[in-house]
């Protein structure tokens, strides 16, 4: 079910924005349409769930900008040129156009499977080269480049607000981007813009001789070309701030004039496996592709969704097999009660997104309606169950037939041993719960404990607060 634009005006979209370091209302050019851009990946290898994270997350955001306004126009690059990608394909023995279309095929597959609807636009980088080029040409006569032995480099001196993304002195910023010092940069931080390439590698013709463009110019000139003017929204990985988005701006800004680049950053946070962040050194890299044999995609995805958007995200047997358990018990009751009409999903859901895409809220609602539910009946149950997938929609959930995706989710729920919540998710929980009491929203706080006791834990609720325990450890 795809949600399309509201005729009425909605209430406001409010969004943590990175640049102000703020939660703001979501400004955007035109008043009927948002434009959005995510930085997608460099096709070398496949998939890890680091890397299905982002598509997830603005996944769910692209849901919410279609069902508040009349139009979206989504944005999303493959980096295809890339030192990364000439290695890969040096390793393999393939050419570089036969990596790279190999890995964009997996990666669009292995999305697909996770419920991320592509984006309006997927842009490939080996595609826009003269436009890159173009950037360029622009910069330098700005005076916001130069040319130095066949190189050109965005002279950083020249933007005096570098830093305000990130928020980074020059001495943290060569600290962290680990910047090559080479003797043809004026500023040790000033970044490629275009270099040349050896006969073995990719390149184009230029101005400045036969090369390839840097990393950092490759989205600015896309956006240019496809979005023009000012991004309302840009999205990517918290580990993309700096160097990536930092010299986008400066880039994208001083091609411009000086004109606002983006008006909204948002940043989803890391993802670690087991409390370690990933690494081949660990071999604890987590292939999307190899989590899709175990569970279906769409308890990947849940999994995924559990945490909110801007807090680290930890990886683990749990995590997954909750996801699962509840997919499980969801699918059982549509399959019980089936939806028999089209229905509006309930207010809570787009409501919750609104609050900086607060999913958390949005999934304990939809406790919430499970158990309104299960607990209807006659003429009630149908609509009920209906405005459960409905909701569900807007977080990419409960879209199956039940009768295609029940018999995986009941085999992995009885081939796995059921784990409890992590003590992490246990105290955002008991959080909600207890915010949802004071405010006098005792069915979803009740939909809270009810989620909790399915998972093994025991709320006390005490004049000091809500003390919790697991079930095997109560006294008997």
């Amino acid at each position: 079910m795809i949600l399309t634009g509201l005729t009425r005006k909605a209430p406001p979209i409010v969004l943590y924005n990175t640049l102000t370091r703020a939660r703001e209302p979501l400004h955007t050019e035109r008043p009927d349409r948002v434009t959005m851009y995510v930085c997608g990946p460099t096709v070398y290898n496949f998939a890890h769930i680091g890397d299905a994270r982002p598509a997830v997350v603005f996944d769910v955001l692209a849901r919410l900008l279609r069902h508040d306004y009349a139009r979206l126009i989504y944005a999303r690059n493959f980096t295809d040129v890339d030192d990364k990608i000439n290695a890969a394909a040096v390793a393999s023995g393939l050419p570089i156009g036969a990596v790279t279309a190999r890995y964009i095929e997996a990666y669009q597959a292995d999305m697909h499977a996770l419920g991320v609807v592509p984006p309006d636009v997927e842009l490939r980088v080996t595609e826009h080269i003269p436009d890159i080029i173009a950037l360029i040409q622009a910069l330098i006569a700005r005076g916001h480049a130069y040319i130095a032995q066949a190189h050109v480099l965005f002279d950083v001196a020249s933007w005096p607000d570098y830093g305000q993304l990130s928020g980074r002195r020059p001495e943290d910023m060569l600290a962290v981007a680990r910047v090559e010092v080479a003797p043809y940069k004026r500023n040790p931080l000033d970044f490629v813009l275009w270099k040349p390439s050896t006969p073995d590698l990719p390149g184009w013709s230029s101005p400045w001789g036969r090369g390839r463009p840097g990393w950092h110019v490759e989205c600015s000139a896309m956006i240019g070309r496809h979005i023009g003017g000012t991004l309302d929204i840009h999205g990517g990985g918290q580990d993309l701030i700096f160097p990536h988005h930092e010299n986008e701006i400066a880039q994208g800004s001083g091609a411009q004039d000086g004109a606002l680049y983006c008006r909204t950053w948002v940043h989803n946070s890391f993802v670690t496996v087991d409390g370690q962040k990933m690494s081949k050194s660990l071999g604890n890299v987590l292939l999307v592709r190899d989590l899709l044999d175990r569970v279906p995609g769409e308890a990947i995805r849940l999994a995924l969704l559990a945490t909110h958007y801007r807090k680290p995200l930890d990886w683990n047997d749990r995590r997954l097999s909750q996801a699962r358990q509840t997919l499980q018990r969801w699918y059982a009751l549509l399959a019980r009660i089936v939806p028999r009409e089209e229905v509006e999903p309930d207010a809570r859901l787009p409501s919750a997104l609104r609050d900086d895409l607060n999913v958390p809220q949005a999934i304990v609602r939809l406790h919430e309606l499970a158990i309104t539910a299960t607990h209807a009946s006659g003429a009630e149950a149908s609509p009920a169950s209906g405005q459960l997938r409905a909701s569900a929609a807007m977080l990419g959930l409960l879209q199956a037939p039940p009768s295609s995706i029940l018999p995986a989710l009941e085999q992995t729920t009885r081939t796995s041993h059921a784990a409890p919540l992590s003590t992490d998710r246990i105290a955002e929980l008991v959080a909600l719960r207890d915010e949802a009491r004071r405010e006098g929203h005792y069915a979803q706080a009740d939909a809270v404990r009810t989620e909790l006791d399915a998972a093994g834990v025991t709320l006390s609720d005490t004049a000091g607060g809500t003390h919790w325990q697991f079930h095997d450890e109560r006294t008997p």
